[in-house]
């Protein structure tokens, strides 16, 4: 089959838009989605400039979908002096998986000449996912731990680098999940926090105290073209899935939106335009002008929360119980 837009042979079929790309053109396409979205998310303001530069902490984790962000970051930026991108590493503490994506994080960082730092839980929180899975003190799936220790670092590295942004790999597959589990769980509340921790204004999100606005330049592109175009452009991935990973309500959903699509192309990003139309009134129902005040530091370490001590320490503290 050849391409849509010239006459070489098509290495991918997108069927939600019809068309048929080469390699050059697919390459383009995914290219110019991120940089879209960039322009709409409003990521590089006016006041950025040579002398005042913005810093962008990129988490890295060495898997497709932040590769891929950090690569064609690096490509847009690599000239503009405005922008200085940072990536941050997380590593979990699970033998046999994060040590050889570290290693590709490694390899990319330096190939682009990134400045990069690799953080653990052992370091920090004195705890690693392999302990913590086998204790379990909460009865919770391993990726509910995991997800609340990572965004606490990302967040604790975003502030100590007086990030101005903090960027993510999450793909369009991976957004369209989180709105369908939202919905189908009723949880309008997890919705409103979507809507301000990465998919609504940068403006609103400034007012969270002590957050670093986040953004999520990927999120339009599904996952199996961020998988190909890694492998057209022989990227330094870890291909390998956690061993832990088991939400099964993720992945429940993830089979049904998948076999949606498949049946009617387009699927996903319908679900993502209207979705955003819902959390954003979500939003305005959560949000108050008192919500600022609403957040405390928690009194172990310090972070912005709603409780007494926040659930980063909650969940360590109860690990360190168990033990």
């Amino acid at each position: 089959m050849e391409c849509t837009k010239c006459d070489r042979e098509a290495v991918m079929h997108a069927a939600y838009s019809g068309n048929h790309l080469c390699e050059h053109h697919f390459r383009e396409s995914v290219e110019r989605r991120v940089r879209r979205r960039v322009r709409e998310d409003d990521l590089l303001p006016s006041s950025a400039t040579p002398e005042d530069p913005q810093t962008w902490l990129v988490g890295l984790s060495g898997g497709k979908d932040s590769v891929v962000l950090t690569q064609i970051l690096h490509e847009t930026f690599a000239d503009d002096p405005r922008v200085e991108l940072v990536a941050l590493t997380v590593h979990e503490g699970i033998a046999g998986y994060r040590d050889k994506s570290v290693d590709a994080c490694e390899e990319l960082t330096a190939d682009l000449d990134i400045a990069h730092e690799v953080v653990s839980y052992a370091e920090e929180f004195d705890v690693e996912m392999d302990d913590v899975v086998e204790s379990d003190p909460e009865n919770m799936a391993a990726c509910a731990y995991c997800g609340v220790f990572r965004r606490d670092l990302l967040s604790k590295y975003a502030q100590g680098y007086e990030a101005d942004k903090l960027l993510t790999g999450h793909n369009l597959d991976d957004e369209a999940e989180t709105a369908l589990m939202n919905v189908f769980e009723g949880n309008t509340e997890q919705m409103a926090k979507h809507f301000d921790a990465s998919l609504g204004p940068f403006d609103e999100r400034n007012a969270q105290a002590g957050m670093t606005p986040r953004a999520k330049p990927l999120r339009d592109v599904p996952e199996k073209e961020v998988a190909l175009y890694a492998q057209l452009r022989d990227l330094p991935v870890h291909m390998a899935e956690c061993p832990h990973s088991s939400e099964a309500f993720r992945g429940e959903i993830q089979d049904l939106l998948l076999s949606l699509e498949e049946a009617h192309p387009g699927t996903r990003h319908s679900i993502m335009a209207g979705y955003e139309e819902l959390a954003a009134m979500a939003a305005e129902r959560y949000r108050s002008p008192g919500d600022e005040s609403d957040l405390n530091e928690c009194v172990e370490c310090g972070a912005p929360t709603t409780r007494e001590v926040c659930r980063k320490c909650y969940l360590v503290d109860a690990v360190h119980a168990a033990d």
